[in-house]
This record gives C-alpha cells, sequence and structure tokens, in this order.
C-alpha cells in the first residue's frame, strides 16, 4: 500500500492502473480491487483473475532481466548484516525441478495454493500457472507436471535455408551481386512431432 501511494497518490489510482494495464496485456478476465491481491474486504467477490492471464503477465514481467536478480535470491540480510532472511517462496519448487528459475506463489483462503512457475531449458522457456490447489505440495507438483509436458512435446525450431540464400544480382551498382542476411532468425515453436517436418523456402522480391 505505501508503495502504491507512493507511485500514485493512493491505492485506488494505483488499482486503476493495475486494471488499465491488465487490458493493455489482454488479461480480458481479470478485475482488480487492491494492490495486495487479498480477498478481503466488500469488494473481494469482484477481485478475479485467471491461470491463462496471470500466464500472461508473468510472460511480460519475464522479458526484464532483472526480475530474475531478484526471484533467485535464496538468502537475504538486512539491517546492515544484521537480520537474516530465508526467501521460501517458489524456490521449493527449485529443489525437485533443476530447471526452475522462478516465479511467484500465493494463497488466499479463497484461491487456495497458487503458483506462477518458470522455468528455461535448452533456450526454451515455459511459464505454468495452477490455482486452488488443496496443500503447497500440490501446487509444486502440479507445475512440475505442467513443465515437464512442455519440455517433452514441444520445441523450438529455428528455421534455415539448407543452401543458404542465393546472391541477388545488382543492377548499376558497384558490385555485380550482394547476398542477403536474415535480419533476424526467431526461432518458431512446434510440437516436436512436426519438429522434423519444418520446410524452409526462399522468396527473394
Amino acid at each position: 500500500c505505501a508503495l502504491a501511494e507512493h507511485v500514485a497518490g493512493s491505492e485506488a489510482a494505483f488499482v486503476s492502473r493495475m486494471n488499465d494495464r491488465a487490458a493493455e496485456l489482454g488479461m480480458t478476465d481479470t478485475h482488480f480491487v487492491n494492490c495486495t491481491g487479498l480477498d478481503d474486504g466488500p469488494d473481494a467477490d469482484t477481485h478475479l483473475t485467471t491461470a491463462y492471464d496471470i500466464a500472461l503477465m508473468s510472460c511480460k514481467l519475464l522479458k526484464h532481466d532483472e526480475i530474475k536478480e531478484y526471484t533467485t535470491i535464496w538468502m537475504d540480510t538486512v539491517r546492515n548484516g544484521q537480520f537474516g532472511l530465508s526467501i521460501s517462496n517458489w524456490r521449493t519448487l527449485g529443489y525437485i525441478y533443476d530447471y526452475a528459475d522462478g516465479l511467484k506463489t500465493g494463497y488466499t483462503s479463497a484461491a487456495g495454493y497458487c503458483l506462477s512457475a518458470s522455468a528455461e531449458r535448452g533456450g526454451m522457456e515455459l511459464v505454468a500457472v495452477v490455482l486452488h490447489c488443496k496443500t503447497s505440495v500440490d501446487r509444486f507438483e502440479s507445475a512440475k507436471a505442467l513443465l515437464n509436458y512442455g519440455f517433452s512435446n514441444y520445441a523450438l525450431v529455428t528455421p534455415q535455408p539448407e543452401s543458404g540464400i542465393p546472391p541477388v544480382p545488382v543492377v548499376l551498382g558497384r558490385q555485380e551481386s550482394v547476398t542477403p542476411v536474415p535480419e533476424h532468425s526467431t526461432p518458431v515453436l512446434l510440437e516436436k512431432a512436426l519438429a522434423a517436418q519444418v520446410q524452409t523456402a526462399i522468396a527473394v522480391d
């Protein structure tokens, strides 16, 4: 609440900005009524989100590299080292899943045990979101199962021409031809069963 008041002047103004940003991200089934996420107060029934919307928000958050500087902290201190902190949030997943690198746990009586879990393996990063689990163990095991499914069944494929891009003739230039190079090579997410069937075609205009 102190952060909300500092940023926006009041919690209500900050929550309004939260809802505006959620709409920008395409979180069409999310509505915030406070800045804490707690399901209390007279408007608790309208404080809503979905696993899909949390995944959208998580993916956007992970585009900021510095977020992992915080999510990967396990132990820290305050008061010039006089007081130690053990940050046992999502890190419990790290004990049972080698590729985990975030992101956030949550719990309320209405939502149950929740987790937005991120993991990276072989250059592919996945996010798994589970809500309304009965126990903390359930949420970690459920997220682990989702991540295993994703890594087992999907792969990133970067299409590459087998013989390279042919040179293009230059008219009225200083050299006879130039060889184009891709501006960027964006990998495509595919089912592993389809990855071997990818074909690359080159069209020069």
